[in-house]
């Protein structure tokens, strides 16, 4: 689809024909390009069907933007016609008076559905449902709900499972996917295409990683939000958990690259909100390295006596940081996907203990074969006592290497056990922690091993 900049050429009567020949997707695409004035004035022109389905796709940029160039009327309209999750979240980004004053205009059943979606707090299930799914009564047969199907699809979001309730009390009783109901036998009661076990669900505070572990487990393309009694809230589809999925994982992507998460796009975020998000942990880290300063100045005699020692400071360093780093993207990743629990802490101490001695035990015989080979080349001249630098140095590794993958893996355990987020052990957190402790690791070793010789 063509990128449209602008209208002079072409009325927005043209821009709407041409719109409607090709994918939402290219539609969205398309939008994307445009100012959000621009945006709006497209939307208006078309079909309100068309309009409510591209302002319902997340990939729609600038839509409390959008939105707000568009009339009041034209708004209203469209907002009634969103996905009531689509719509709840765009109002949790839309500011006032407009925000105050769309939510007022719209119809009782509609505002009231929006205003129980925002009511929840942001990253649970509660946020992420949608009031808009398919409930009938036990007591009915597969035809039955067929026949009802077809007289409210058009009014559902989606329809990956019927939710079967008791007609007397209303709770959920199962949760029958729309495969299963379509092979069944047409006048069979409508539990009979039910599977042999209870509906999985979620409560509405059920935090959103969670709810995308279920969707992994257990294979859903839906899932039932209910309350304390088994009374049905609403749903969670599929593509939002994929949505909080990727949300969820960009925000840990951020964290670990040592700053606060940020939820806009990159050209979206004000450049204030940029130096607030990254100037935080960048001080601490910061602040934390100049603890680095603070034990080189402790071995001070030390390094005036052998400067060589100073040589191989960057390198030590970064072993320790890498190492550390590895283990914590490792643990991470592992407890974020439910792999491991706290009480696992010590199985992976056990297991991250002899792989940190071996990693260090190769990094430290490639270190010693360097200082000796440099020296052997003559390319540096380390002393009469070069064995013992290549020793210190070998020596110093394995302990540094063994450090920060005991540390980067026991790390993320410490946070979660306290209510942290592990992403929040970032890999410049670990890298600092691990250079302060290195260095005291390095000249302990260096004072054992060089002392009567070099020191």
């Amino acid at each position: 689809m063509e990128k449209t900049v602008a209208f002079d050429d072409l009325s927005l009567a043209m821009v709407a024909k041409d719109f409607l020949q090709h994918h939402v997707a290219d539609n969205v695409e398309a939008l994307n390009d445009l100012e959000p004035d621009e945006a709006a004035a497209v939307l208006t022109h078309l079909p309100q069907e068309r309009a409510v389905e591209i302002l319902d796709q997340p990939e729609l940029d600038a839509v409390p933007e959008i939105v707000e160039a568009l009339p009041a009327d034209v708004g209203v309209r469209l907002l009634s016609g969103m996905a009531a999750d689509r719509a709840a979240d765009l109002f949790r980004r839309l500011s006032d008076p407009v925000r105050s004053e769309l939510l007022g205009r719209l119809d009782t059943e509609t505002r009231g559905s929006i205003e129980q979606l925002l009511a929840y707090p942001p990253n649970t299930a509660g946020s992420l449902m949608t009031t808009e799914f398919v409930s009938v009564p036990s007591s009915w047969t597969v035809r039955q709900t067929l026949d009802y199907i077809r007289v409210v699809e058009r009014t559902r979001e989606t329809i990956y499972a019927i939710f079967v309730l008791d007609p007397r009390t209303r709770r959920l009783l199962q949760s029958i996917p729309l495969r299963r109901l379509i092979s069944a036998e047409p006048d069979a009661p409508i539990l009979s295409a039910a599977r042999p076990y209870p509906p999985i669900t979620v409560t509405a505070l059920t935090d959103r990683g969670e709810v995308a572990r279920l969707f992994r487990k257990y294979d859903l393309l839906a899932v039932a939000v209910v309350d304390n009694v088994g009374h049905m809230l609403g749903i969670v589809t599929v593509d939002d958990a994929i949505d909080a999925m990727l949300e969820e994982s960009t925000e840990e992507v951020q964290k670990f690259g040592g700053m606060e998460a940020i939820d806009e796009p990159y050209f979206d975020i004000r450049f204030g909100q940029m130096i607030r998000k990254r100037a935080g942990w960048l001080c601490v880290l910061f602040l934390s390295e100049m603890l680095t300063a603070s034990a080189m100045q402790h071995f001070e005699v030390e390094l005036e006596k052998a400067i060589v020692l100073t040589l191989f400071i960057p390198l030590i360093m970064s072993s320790g940081g890498n190492s550390g780093s590895q283990a914590t993207s490792l643990l991470i990743r592992s407890l974020a996907l439910r792999q491991l629990e706290l009480w696992d802490w010590w199985r992976v101490a056990l297991r991250e203990l002899p792989t940190g001695i071996v990693l260090g035990g190769i990094l430290g015989v490639i270190g010693v074969f360097r200082v000796a080979l440099w020296q052997q080349l003559g390319l540096y001249d380390y002393g009469h006592y070069w064995v013992l630098v290549a020793l210190t140095v070998g020596m110093t590794l394995v302990g540094i290497v063994t450090f920060g993958s005991l540390v980067g893996s026991m790390l993320p355990f410490v946070l979660q056990r306290f209510g942290f987020d592990p992403a929040s052990a970032s890999a410049p957190f670990v890298a600092t922690l691990v250079d302060v402790t290195g260095l005291v690791i390095y000249f302990s070793v260096a004072v054992v091993i060089l002392t009567g010789t070099l020191l």
